[in-house]
């Protein structure tokens, strides 16, 4: 017997399953895709439960930057190019971003921030600043949900130094399960992205004697562009 048939025979034993009789094992199969198909909720924190839509956008205003995350608001999508601008502007910072495939990122009026640099695609060494949109903010936690794919491609959370994140207003929720509601939406039920990167700030560690230090595993600054908040 392997080791890995002792560990799941100790399992089955613990559990009181005979692995010879059918019946058992489709029962618990059964119960098992049950359980995957009802997408249980967990109770959320009083923070969040019960909220109504512009109370979630200040309570994930407030965990994001107590995160150390910048927030810049505008009332539209068509205003960002000229918000991105003027965060880097502000952080001294070279006016050069990179972001992917997605639509809605593409069709901004770029051209309208004279001195910003666009460019499209995964990120490189050299990029310093990535821009993504998520699929969901979950206000809980204060953490941005992000799907990889060539709209959005992972490199850009992490390569750039600095990442700026477009999130809408109309995409904040309250917590894990209705972000995930929104990532089955997206791809369909059963289906994933190959990565969900959950982001609530930028990079930081606090192993070397026990000091803060800032883009230890990813970007050192973090910036959302809130859109259509109230």
């Amino acid at each position: 017997m392997s080791p890995r048939d002792q560990i799941l025979g100790a399992v089955r034993k613990s559990l009181g399953v005979d692995r010879a009789d059918a019946r058992t094992t489709a029962a618990r199969k059964a119960v098992a895709s049950a359980r995957l198909a009802a997408h249980q909720r967990h109770p959320l924190p009083g923070r969040v439960a019960g909220k109504s839509a512009d109370d979630l956008v200040g309570v994930l205003r407030a965990q994001l930057t107590a995160s150390a995350v910048t927030i810049v608001d505008v009332a539209r999508l068509a205003d960002v190019p000229a918000a991105v601008s003027g965060y880097l502007r502000a952080q001294n910072l070279p006016q050069r971003v990179r972001f992917g495939a997605d639509e809605t990122l593409a069709g901004l009026p770029w051209a309208s921030a004279a001195t910003l640099e666009v460019t499209r695609g995964r990120a490189a060494l050299s990029d310093e600043v990535g821009v993504s949109m998520p699929v969901a903010g979950v206000a809980e936690t204060g953490t941005l949900v992000l799907a990889s794919g060539p709209e959005n491609p992972v490199t850009l959370n992490f390569v750039p130094e600095t990442h700026v994140v477009v999130l809408e207003a109309s995409r904040i929720v309250a917590g894990y399960e209705d972000a995930f509601a929104l990532v089955r939406e997206r791809f369909g039920e059963g289906v994933m992205p190959r990565t969900v990167n959950m982001i609530s700030g930028p990079s930081r560690t606090g192993d070397i004697g026990g000091r803060i230090v800032m883009g230890a595993h990813g970007p050192r600054r973090m910036c959302v562009v809130l859109v259509g908040a109230p």
